[in-house]
């Protein structure tokens, strides 16, 4: 068997949510259609709009979707991290983040996979890579997002052009050694600290260009704690990836 029509491995699309009962749906419909083999994990933290309850509904309707439910809102990182345990724990191969109110488009999920597939360690969907896109954001966003990854790539020197993006293909094996430290919790900060863990590993990244587009229900978790929170971390790993680097011209 070749590997092109070899048997996708076992997959995981890990959505986490907070009161997306109005984006979900959609943003469920659109996933399963585009990766029908793959499993969906909805990590809800006790969303007051019922979004967890919603899930759990259609969860028992369809064995290939599953809720996580947790305490209350602890932010983005730690509700992947709680679904990248789950996923782990049930042995799926290749685990996905992907955001619940269709910003990322699920019908370029395979587009991940098949880099993945082709022997990434982890695929990261870009926006600022030739042939992705970004639509309908204000200019303040625009800035922002291309600021911070600039930022980034000057600071860390990681080489990924979009090192923000939460629209991922993980192997299990590299999220195994990924996930026992302590990642950095935010927006931001966690994609970033996610993808400098896996430079340090030694990880084959590739982007693959993606459409983002502005969400069209409910309203963006982005705050600037979660800004700032990204610029003091990012600044301070910064200072020590340059520091060992100079330390290293010296021995």
């Amino acid at each position: 068997m070749t590997a092109s029509n070899a048997p996708a491995p076992p997959t995981l699309v890990v959505v986490p949510t907070y009161d997306e009962r109005a984006a979900l749906p959609g943003t469920l419909a659109r996933l399963r259609a585009a990766v029908p083999a793959a499993h969906v994990l909805v990590v809800d933290d006790n969303s007051p709009d019922g979004t967890g309850a919603w899930a759990e509904e259609r969860a028992a309707q369809d064995p290939h979707v599953h809720v996580l439910h947790r305490a209350g809102k602890e932010g983005l990182g730690p509700a992947y991290l709680a679904g990248f345990a789950w996923g782990l724990g049930e042995g799926y191969e290749v685990l996905c983040e992907m955001d619940a109110d269709a910003s990322h488009r699920p019908e370029q999920l395979p587009g991940l996979l098949e880099a993945v597939r082709r022997g990434a360690d982890l695929a990261i969907g870009s926006r600022w890579v030739p042939g992705g896109r970004v639509h309908d954001w204000p200019l303040r966003r625009l800035l922002l997002s291309r600021g911070a990854n600039l930022y980034v790539r000057a600071v860390l020197g990681l080489g990924v052009a979009d090192a923000t993006a939460g629209f991922r293909a993980y192997r299990a094996e590299l999220l195994t050694t990924l996930v026992r430290g302590d990642v950095a919790s935010q927006g931001y900060c966690f994609q970033v600290d996610m993808t400098r863990r896996a430079r340090a590993a030694g990880a084959a990244i590739s982007e693959v260009p993606i459409d983002f587009d502005e969400r069209a229900e409910g309203v963006s978790k982005m705050s600037s704690g979660i800004v700032r929170e990204a610029l003091v971390k990012v600044t301070l790993w910064g200072l020590t990836h340059r520091t060992q680097q100079l330390l290293g011209l010296l021995r």
